[in-house]
């Protein structure tokens, strides 16, 4: 199997409550997810229920060279827009550096502008980096009937389609 890494935040969590999503996504692959609510990319991220997660960064540093040939990264929606992009440099940084071949990093639905101004970030990061590829969940997931009345987070149905639209991804960041 393909050895990769998801870190996100509370949205991408849905999978890691959702077996048949953690299914759908690892056939083939082998993918622990170190998702955590309220998770931030680079600075402290929000306290809940008396405790604060690791950011994505030290996530990502913490797990060395098993963090496998390919990163995907979905956070975003507890932080401002503002520094972002140097942030997905951080990250990108550390994951080459530990040895990944590729990074696939995922859009935030745009619920508000800061998610939109985020996904920017996102586009823009890819051209300076050639191998992060940019899941376009926000397109992908629009008019879907998956998520609360936040827009942002999901049921059974959403973690699926979540695990089902990134497979792909892996497997491409993984055979380049």
């Amino acid at each position: 199997p393909v050895p990769a890494t998801f870190v996100g935040d509370s949205v991408a969590a849905s999978i890691s409550y959702t077996p048949e999503a953690q299914t759908g996504l690892s056939r083939g692959l082998r993918v622990p997810l170190h998702l955590r609510v309220c998770r931030r990319l680079v600075t402290f991220g929000c306290p809940y229920q008396g405790s604060t997660p690791p950011n994505a960064l030290q996530a990502v540093q913490s797990l060395g060279r098993s963090l496998g040939d390919v990163l995907v990264v979905y956070v975003g929606y507890n932080e401002s827009s503002a520094g972002y992009g140097k942030g997905i440099d951080q990250i990108m940084r550390a994951a080459l550096g530990q040895g990944a071949k590729g990074v696939v990093w995922v859009t935030l639905r745009e619920e508000r502008d800061t998610y939109a101004q985020t996904n920017v970030a996102i586009r823009t990061a890819s051209r300076r980096w050639p191998r992060l590829q940019v899941a376009d969940w926000n397109a992908y997931s629009s008019d879907r009937p998956w998520f609360s009345a936040d827009g942002l987070h999901m049921g059974a149905a959403g973690a699926s389609g979540l695990a089902r639209f990134l497979r792909p991804y892996v497997i491409r960041a993984a055979a380049a």
